[in-house]
């Protein structure tokens, strides 16, 4: 055989091995990239199912506070410079998108969390309340005429009734759909819905029973009526639901009816879990479609203060005696349970709750808890606060008499 044949032969063997030897790395790289890929996948999916799972025990509203309050100047204690507000003693307060708004007999305004006054109405009210929800914040007089309703940082509409009328409540959702309580003469209460836009979607009148207090579902579908009166010859407060989606109607029959004791009821609200109705001796929970998911007892205590503003909780600040500095911090769930209960021995002067958080203000010190009343943060030294606004960012606006302030917890 020729020598350049076997010559050729060799070489291509060499090719061959040299092919198999320089592939064999390559292959195993491929495969080594394609573990490294699954085992990151693997990672991330665990990593989101973890984050479901635990998102209420995670805390990532100190993020929502930097954004939001990144350009606001504030001390080494969190608290940024107070501002003077317009009002007096009788001033109610709600927080809308981290402004103040400040409703006294005097008027309406609505200041940044710097001082800065976007609403300045002058109008006389003998009881001032302020609500707020979504992006929207109602004032008005209750027993006046008056209602006044600001959205991104102006006045947007504004409600007076006739000589004879009298309005008794107001109530905003999260999608800014508001209801109105108002009475005349002839009617135990006139419920009037209105949309995102201000039109007006249905009117209820009713002359059987007194309505006390509205609130409107989240969802915009239903409107309750907080009602007082005899059943059977017994006295009682129920809560009625009826569909928004109906036409104006006189004497209309509500879809449900609950009983929620023979008590004075002070408040109702409704939030993403359902009614809260508060009473002079319980607070009570029904769910959106009116059935009744728990009560709580506090007879033979004194009702200091309340919050119905947490995540599906109730908090309440009771107390063996109507004066003295001993009392307990309860936070009560769905089910009427107590959730979870903290002694003080300090005067508290003002509880609120927002989201998670529940803001406890004394003379000298604001203490933040979750919802199992564990500290969140706390602020010794509050410049004379008199009042708390807690928020659902954690952040707390500290009012006194005639300033105000925020707090951000650092």
């Amino acid at each position: 055989m020729p020598q350049h044949i076997n010559s050729g032969k060799v070489h291509r063997l060499e090719e061959i091995k040299g092919g198999r030897q320089t592939g064999r790395p390559e292959r195993v790289t491929n495969r080594l990239k394609r573990l490294l890929a699954f085992l990151l996948t693997v990672v991330l999916v665990l990593g989101a199912v973890v984050l479901v799972v635990n998102y209420d025990k995670l805390n990532f509203d100190f993020i929502k506070r930097w954004f939001s309050y990144r350009t606001l100047e504030r001390g080494d204690s969190g608290q940024a410079e107070s501002f003077p507000f317009d009002g007096d003693g009788t001033s109610t307060f709600a927080s809308l998108d981290g402004d103040l708004l400040v409703c006294s007999t005097t008027g309406v305004r609505l200041y940044s969390a710097s001082g800065q006054v976007y609403v300045d109405h002058t109008v006389t009210m003998e009881h001032p309340v302020a609500e707020a929800a979504g992006h929207t914040a109602l004032a008005y007089d209750a027993g006046g005429r008056t209602l006044l309703v600001c959205r991104n940082r102006e006045e947007a509409f504004s409600l007076e009734l006739a000589e004879g009328e009298e309005l008794l409540s107001a109530d905003v959702n999260e999608n800014d759909w508001m209801v109105v309580l108002t009475r005349v003469s002839g009617t135990k209460g006139i419920i009037t819905v209105y949309n995102d836009q201000f039109g007006e979607v249905m009117q209820i009148k009713l002359s059987e029973r007194f309505v006390m207090d509205v609130a409107l579902s989240p969802d915009n579908q239903t409107v309750a009526l907080l009602t007082m009166g005899l059943t059977n010859g017994t006295f009682g407060s129920q809560v009625e639901l009826y569909p928004t989606t109906g036409t104006s109607t006189e004497e209309a029959v509500p879809q449900v009816s609950t009983p929620v004791g023979s008590e004075v009821i002070l408040k109702m609200s409704w939030d993403g879990y359902g009614i809260w109705a508060l009473g002079e001796n319980s607070v009570y929970h029904l769910d959106d479609t009116g059935v009744l998911t728990g009560s709580y007892s506090y007879a033979g205590r004194y009702l200091k203060g309340f919050s119905l503003d947490g995540d599906g909780t109730a908090v309440l600040l009771l107390g063996k005696y109507r004066a003295g500095s001993t009392a307990e911090l309860v936070v009560v769930d769905r089910k009427g349970e107590e959730q979870a209960v903290l002694a003080l021995e300090e005067q508290v002067l003002s509880i609120s709750a927002a989201g998670r958080y529940v803001g406890v203000l004394t003379a000298d010190r604001l203490d933040i808890y979750d919802q199992e009343l564990n500290v969140y943060h706390t602020l010794d030294g509050t410049q004379s606060a008199r009042k708390v606004l807690q928020r659902t960012d954690g952040s707390a606006m500290l009012i006194n008499n005639d300033t105000a302030r925020i707090y951000l917890p650092q």
